[in-house]
């Protein structure tokens, strides 16, 4: 499990508690990151079901899905940002545990990462394999 933030973190602990049928790690950065702002993004308790919506777009569908894991959710919410000035919807998915994340119903799957959204963004700082499940043939990496 590799979580953005300390409120991230507190719920990995929870998680690996939870689970007891496997090792679980706990993949932490090196770097001071700031904690994120929950008021205004969505709660830490959904890095239980592996990966969540952390900041929507504006209306009803995302332009593009930027999925990020550890330090580079960060990376995603700024980008995010940017990209909201030029009039770009893009959705920010933390997906800190792409076990948990699996094992959730299609449905909730289908509800973070649309297949109607194919324009899609994995920012990952170590090795990109095995994004490409969730970016699909038209999506990209950056790593």
């Amino acid at each position: 499990i590799r979580p953005s933030d300390a409120t991230e973190t507190a719920e990995a602990w929870r998680a690996a508690l939870l689970h007891r049928n496997a090792p679980v790690a706990l993949l932490l950065t090196r770097q001071k990151m700031p904690v994120l702002d929950r008021t205004t993004l969505a709660s830490a308790e959904g890095l239980q079901q592996g990966a969540y919506i952390l900041a929507d777009a504006e209306g009803p569908t995302p332009d593009v899905i930027l999925i990020a894991t550890g330090s580079e959710v960060h990376v995603a919410l700024a980008a995010r940002e940017m990209l909201a000035a030029d009039g770009i919807g893009a959705r920010v998915v933390s997906m800190p545990s792409w076990e948990l994340f699996e094992a959730q119903p299609a449905d909730y799957k289908e509800s973070v990462l649309p297949t109607s959204v194919t324009a899609r963004l994995a920012i990952e700082a170590g090795v990109t394999l095995g994004w490409e499940r969730y970016v699909g043939t038209q999506g990209d990496v950056i790593g």
